[in-house]
């Protein structure tokens, strides 16, 4: 073992920034979408019910199903894996965002428009604020499924550390095919966990002293 990992060290630490990287940009793809769909339903119960219930459907989808059917029309390559992991991204971030946003008392809300506040400046500097902490909550939950989910999407020769688990499995009876797969597997728990401590460490930089309290 010690053998296979430093004769691949270099190629291990790639990888393992490929598949952070991915991760990363479709959760920052994809809270900004989740964001702007909660904003636009959290006011409105029906729309809410309804994304909600989409949001549900959504995460039963299995998402190497899912990926078959990107395939076919985005190719195969770094496209299909963004397209997945984002979509997988949004449905926690979705969730807890509108559940934030709607949880604010409606009496803070209208002592800030009794202030002049017009709807812009009460959703950002109001509502978006005191729901921060469980929209980050849902951006953490949303991380750490998506470590996997981009797993999966080295089946679509997409970048990270799935490949080596797919590397194992072809060449299961081989010399190193439990070594690649140990080291896919363990190399996404160890970037999972500090991608996770960095998320933390991000949402308590950006929750107001107020909120910690």
């Amino acid at each position: 073992m010690l053998e296979f990992l430093t004769s691949r060290w270099g190629d291990i630490l790639f990888r393992s920034y490929q598949h952070a990287s991915l991760v990363v940009q479709a959760l920052i793809l994809a809270t900004i979408i989740a964001l702007a769909i909660a904003m636009l339903v959290s006011s409105r119960p029906w729309g809410a019910s309804v994304a909600n219930a989409l949001s549900s459907v959504g995460l039963t989808v299995p998402s190497l199903a899912l990926l078959g059917l990107v395939i076919p029309i985005v190719g195969i390559g770094t496209l299909p894996s963004v397209v997945l992991v984002t979509f997988y991204a949004i449905l926690p971030i979705m969730r807890n965002a509108i559940v934030g946003l709607q949880a604010i008392d409606p009496l803070v809300v209208e002592s800030a428009r009794g202030q002049g506040m017009g709807p812009a400046a009460v959703l950002f500097r109001v509502r978006l604020p005191l729901a921060w902490p469980i929209i980050m909550t849902g951006v953490r939950v949303s991380a750490q499924m998506s470590m996997g989910v981009a797993a999966i999407a080295a089946y679509a020769l997409g970048p990270g550390l799935g490949g080596y688990i797919f590397s194992g499995l072809s060449q299961i009876g081989g010399a190193n095919a439990v070594y690649y797969a140990l080291v896919g597997t363990f190399g996404i728990v160890i970037v999972a966990l500090i991608l996770d401590l960095l998320l933390m460490g991000l949402t308590r930089l950006t929750t107001s002293k107020g909120q910690k309290a």
